[in-house]
């Protein structure tokens, strides 16, 4: 399968204004999910993600994120050979949508 598609902050930023909403899936340790996360976003540690599948609806579009984008990316890969259609990566993770949207947002 192809890469998956990544999905910039200020893309992600507008998109959680639409309908359908897509559903945040952060793929980091809880320690780090503790720090920051994005509102509303569901928890499932990259390693914990294909023995908690049934926690996401394959017809809701979902963003995947980390720190930095590079678990996100591998859990793109692992949900669209899942049988998930609509799953893209936040590209620069959290990290870079403190720097680009939201300043409030701890960064570690």
């Amino acid at each position: 399968m192809s890469r998956p598609a990544e999905i910039s902050p200020s893309q992600l930023h507008d998109r959680l204004g639409t309908t359908p909403k897509p559903m945040l899936v952060d793929v980091r340790q809880p320690f780090e999910h503790e720090t920051c996360s994005l509102p509303d976003s569901l928890l499932i540690p990259l390693g914990e993600l294909s023995e908690r599948l049934e926690e996401l609806d394959p017809a809701q579009p979902i963003v995947v994120y980390c720190h930095h984008g590079i678990r996100s990316l591998s859990a793109a890969v692992f949900l669209q050979n899942a049988g998930f259609p609509d799953v893209v990566s936040l590209a620069g993770g959290i990290e870079r949508w403190a720097v680009e949207i939201d300043p409030t947002v701890p960064r570690y």
